[in-house]
């Protein structure tokens, strides 16, 4: 079954207003693109799970999307902070944004609770964390077995996960490598899954490499060709990371409208996201591509 489809399209059929969405990728393989059509397409009073908040968590504040967010790190990658995010926190400007905090690996356990179609997942490394004092939905409940009581988490199962890689067929098996992050057990957690890759392949290339599969097709229910889908994050094999895309945007969010400026000339003004990288200029990717390196001998001291 061909699954494939626009970005707009898959955006508009399987998110609606009010839904809790999950846009993974850890530093590595984010659904960007994705999030662009969300703020394109207007919805509103949105909970986005993300496990490390980025760029797109200011930009679906900054576009009024967002009423609440499930996250644990929270910062701009290693280029600042995300103002947006800390006008909300920190002032309830212009509305507090209701925050569901938790560490790294709570939040993997509430995913591979949701995968597993599981109530709730224990974890141990809330022991003597004060994170567990502040949520309450950071429980402790009774060793069956006799031991020591054990922190709980909630399943995390999101109306909507999107995630990226590197390639799928059409059916929407997909397949990626390097740091995958919580990408599979996000996809089988969510209630509906779109997936956009770098390039939709041939389904005997998929056979032909098999262990890179990292979703099977039955599970997704739209997959979308979005080439440059994560920048500025990387996508290994494809283009590196942006640095100086954070690192700027950490500067133009100090300023709420300067924020509103941007959304507007490089979101809203824009029909989709081959416009937005056009916007970017078609030069843009040459400092980021991917070349070959070889390895070379290293001389110590006159011993290689």
């Amino acid at each position: 079954m061909d699954k494939t489809t626009s970005l707009s399209e898959a955006i508009s059929t399987h998110l609606n207003d009010g839904d809790t969405v999950a846009l993974e990728g850890f530093g590595h393989l984010v659904p960007v693109a994705a999030a662009h059509e969300i703020i394109r397409q207007k919805f509103s009073n949105l909970t986005l799970a993300r496990m490390s908040c980025d760029v797109i968590v200011d930009q679906l504040l900054g576009g009024n999307c967002l009423t609440g967010l499930i996250a644990a790190f929270v910062a701009n990658s290693s280029a600042g902070s995300l103002y947006e995010l800390r006008r909300r926190v920190e002032h309830s400007d212009p509305e507090p944004l209701w925050f569901d905090e938790y560490s790294h690996g709570g939040m993997v356990a509430r995913y591979q609770a949701g995968a597993s179609k599981l109530p709730f997942q224990p974890i141990a490394s809330y022991r003597g964390s004060d994170l567990a004092q502040k949520n309450p939905r950071i429980r402790s409940v009774p060793d069956p077995y006799g031991g020591s009581p054990i922190y709980v988490v909630p399943a995390l199962n999101p109306d909507l996960t999107v995630i990226h890689a590197q390639r799928a067929d059409s059916a929407g098996n997909v397949q990626a490598w390097g740091m995958l992050g919580i990408q599979t057990e996000a996809a089988f957690a969510g209630r509906r899954l779109i997936v956009t890759v770098e390039e939709i392949v041939d389904e005997s290339i998929i056979r032909s490499d098999p262990n890179r599969t990292i979703v099977p097709s039955h599970i997704v229910d739209a997959v979308v060709e979005v080439p440059s889908g994560a920048h500025p994050h990387a996508v290994q094999g494809y283009y590196d990371r942006d640095d100086a895309f954070s690192r700027d945007w950490s500067a133009l969010a100090r300023d709420a409208e300067a924020v509103k400026e941007w959304l507007q000339t490089n979101i809203h003004d824009t029909a989709d996201h081959e416009e937005f990288l056009e916007l970017l200029g078609t030069d843009h990717f040459d400092t980021l591509g991917i070349r070959d390196a070889y390895s070379t001998p290293v001389n110590y001291g006159g011993r290689e």
